[in-house]
């Protein structure tokens, strides 16, 4: 029964995951009336999501840390309220270093809350299909941009964007706080299990603290990868909205290419975490990677929205399939002991990834008047991302994996 409890923790996390996350990233529908009522710019308004990314990595390592010190739900419970705070204090913010400090400030430092105590903690419990079950987990960020996204998007329409706001900071806490009493530490002779189709060599020894941790070359491959992944697909995330309406798009059709990439994220996710447990992560990561860079380079030949719909197919898929697998890569290197402090420092690196497309596609459509260069430029950092993955040290045929049990 235990063992199956594993599940309930993945069900949990996966709606925390899509509240928490489709709040914090829902501001890409707010952008534009938020420029049209206050006056303020847009690489201004995106700028609150750049501080937001930076501060979301950093407070991501701490309450990874923390949580492999005292567990996920009291860190998941500090959050929400912090995240609900956050946005409040944002829609009724009439200066703009007012709303990037809640919402860069307070909305970012919830969210680093999220991501690696509830994946750490799904790890813990599952020895066989650890790629699907964190894929699983991952499946609220999918969810999110087909129901928080577009459901804001209506909010905004019927109250204005401050009102819809604040809704969603009050909706978020109440949902949120019920969920995290799910969650719970996994027994430890279940935690230590190793992953069977593990691809890659684990780090030797196994590091038992945070420093030994920054001396492995594992972290800093590992770490290098999520940050050029995410510093790639965030720009093209953030401002696609904006380039459809561009392109003649309604606001809600608009919206909607982000709901499709969320929904092609969940089939994604299940598919790739599938051949990750199957095939190994490395290769999957290294092939999703490659597609991405591809992805997003063909959004300089789109304008029509079916395109912009086909790509979102596409695009949804890949990142929202290769995403997750990066804990599961990080459990085969490092073992679970230090899994929070991993993911947290993981998080911390891939979140300055992030907080470069936001604010640079902001300051390259304010200094070009277009979107051309931020998706070349993207594609670039994708490819690099894809050739540094290559580096993962592969694991031999006949080695077995550290932590394994003797049978």
């Amino acid at each position: 029964m235990q063992r199956h409890y594993g599940w309930v923790i993945v069900a949990a996390g996966a709606v925390i995951t899509c509240l928490a996350m489709g709040a914090m990233f829902a501001l890409p529908v707010y952008l534009q009336p938020m420029a049209d009522e206050t006056g303020w710019t847009r690489a201004g308004i995106s700028g609150a999501m750049t501080v937001g990314f930076i501060v979301m990595g950093v407070a991501g390592f701490i309450w990874g840390t923390l949580t492999d010190r005292i567990g996920a739900r009291p860190v998941i419970l500090a959050a929400a309220f912090m995240l609900g705070l956050g946005l409040f204090v944002a829609s009724r913010a009439t200066d703009l270093m007012v709303f990037q400090f809640a919402y860069g400030g307070l909305v970012g430092a919830s969210g680093g809350a999220f991501f690696a105590p509830l994946i750490a903690t799904t790890l813990g419990w599952f020895d066989r299909h650890r790629s699907l079950a964190v894929s699983l987990v991952s499946l609220g960020g999918g969810i999110a941009p087909m129901t928080i996204t577009p459901l804001a998007t209506v909010l905004i329409g019927a109250y204005g964007w401050r009102d819809a706001m604040m809704m969603t900071a009050i909706a978020a806490v109440l949902l949120i706080v019920p969920a995290a009493f799910l969650i719970r530490r996994a027994p430890e002779a279940l935690a230590a299990s190793p992953t069977p189709s593990s691809d890659v060599a684990p780090a030797e020894p196994r590091p038992a603290g945070m420093a030994a941790v920054f001396r492995t070359p594992q972290f800093f491959v590992l770490a290098g990868v999520f940050f050029l992944c995410c510093a790639a697909h965030s720009g093209p995330i953030f401002h696609t909205v904006s380039y459809a309406m561009l392109c003649g798009a309604s606001a809600l059709a608009a919206a909607s290419i982000y709901s499709v990439e969320g929904f092609a994220g969940l089939f994604g996710r299940l598919i790739f975490g599938v051949l990750a447990d199957r095939i190994g992560v490395k290769r999957v990561i290294v092939v999703g990677l490659l597609m991405q860079a591809v992805g997003i380079y063909l959004y300089i030949y789109v304008s029509a929205l079916p395109h912009f719909y086909m790509l979102a197919v596409v695009l949804g898929l890949v990142y929202g399939g290769v995403m997750p697998l990066y804990s599961v890569l990080a459990r085969d290197y490092f073992g679970p002991r230090v899994m929070g402090t991993v993911l947290g420092g993981i998080t911390m690196t891939s979140s300055i990834g992030m907080a470069f497309g936001p604010l640079g596609g902001g300051w390259l459509y304010d200094t070009f008047g277009d979107y051309h260069w931020l998706y070349i430029a993207s594609a670039g950092v994708g490819l690099a991302a894809a050739a540094l993955a290559l580096a993962f040290p592969p694991r031999t045929q006949d080695a077995e994996p550290a932590d394994a049990v003797p049978a």
